[in-house]
């Protein structure tokens, strides 16, 4: 494990002076940001982590990273995509996880490591385009396709990742191998790791093939579009309060449940005429500062 981000003495000095400002969990920030201004525009445009202990603030949906670091854009065992969006930044933690990760993909057959997608923006926070997470540093999207390593820059916002389902995601394809369940169980297997978003019929195959422990099953989610890549979500460090978890998963496997949304593909029930109507949640591109943790305003100030 890497050591955090460390600050000069007078930056950790006045760091630690505006954290017991405010009751010891929020930075103030030393320049007021306008919370009423739109929170994608403040943070997508920031270029470069603000300098403060590295810490995750609010939920994975409506928070931002303080204290940012950058996935190297190549390592041994894996590369990062895509790299003009500027989204392989991530908590330590998450960097750690994805290096340890991309190792244990490397010593699968016909992989060379892992292909990194997005993580997340230098401050975090809600992004330009895409993501409605990846906001707090704690996620990663890791490609699904074997890694063959070299690849130039262009070549990385070229090359297409490979689609492993079938059937509007009721079914995984043909290039769906042992690769892909050893590498989701590897990733759900490591304890830092919350959740896994993936498409549902790749959960309901990786049920029918696991013949071991079966525990690890819990914490992959069935999700729409996630056919690409996997959502690799961390859970929230110790020693970050100001870091808002995510609900656990419900107990057991949560096989029978990615076997109804596989059924309720195939054949959609029909609509319910007494159900009331589902409340719209505001879309992360709508989000304004003071949708976000006030100690975002101290993340952009810095």
């Amino acid at each position: 494990m890497r050591p955090f981000r460390t600050l000069s003495r007078s930056a950790a000095a006045l760091a630690l002076a505006a954290l017991a400002a405010c009751g010891g969990d929020v930075p103030e920030p030393r320049v007021e940001v306008a919370r009423a201004g739109v929170a994608k525009q403040l943070f997508g445009t920031k270029g470069r982590p603000a300098e403060l202990p590295a810490a995750p603030y609010g939920e994975y949906s409506r928070g931002c990273l303080a204290g940012g670091e950058q996935l190297a854009e190549t390592g041994s065992t894996w590369q990062a995509m895509r790299l003009s969006r500027n989204r392989n930044w991530a908590h330590p933690r998450t960097v750690d996880f994805v290096e340890d990760l991309s190792r244990r993909a490397a010593a699968l057959p016909a992989s060379n490591g892992l292909y990194v997608g997005d993580m997340s923006q230098p401050s975090g926070g809600p992004m330009l385009t895409g993501h409605a997470s990846h906001q707090s540093g704690l996620d990663a999207d890791v490609w699904l396709m074997p890694a063959t390593l070299g690849l130039s820059r262009g070549e990385r916002e070229r090359i297409s990742a490979v689609s492993m389902q079938r059937e509007r995601g009721a079914y995984v394809n043909s290039r769906w191998s042992r690769f892909q369940h050893e590498l989701v169980k590897a990733a759900a297997q490591d304890p830092r790791t919350a959740r896994i978003f993936i498409f549902p019929g790749a959960k309901v195959q990786m049920c029918a093939d696991e013949t071991g422990d079966r525990s690890w099953l819990r914490k992959v989610r069935p999700w729409w579009g996630h056919h690409y890549h996997m959502h690799v979500r961390l859970s929230c460090p110790d020693d970050a309060p100001g870091c808002v978890p995510q609900d656990p998963p419900p107990p057991g496997d949560g096989c029978a449940a990615a076997r109804d949304w596989v059924r309720n593909i195939l054949s959609p029930p029909a609509p319910d005429p007494d159900a009331a109507p589902a409340t719209p949640s505001a879309p992360s591109g709508s989000l304004r500062m003071a949708d976000l943790p006030r100690a975002c305003q101290a993340v952009l100030a810095r």
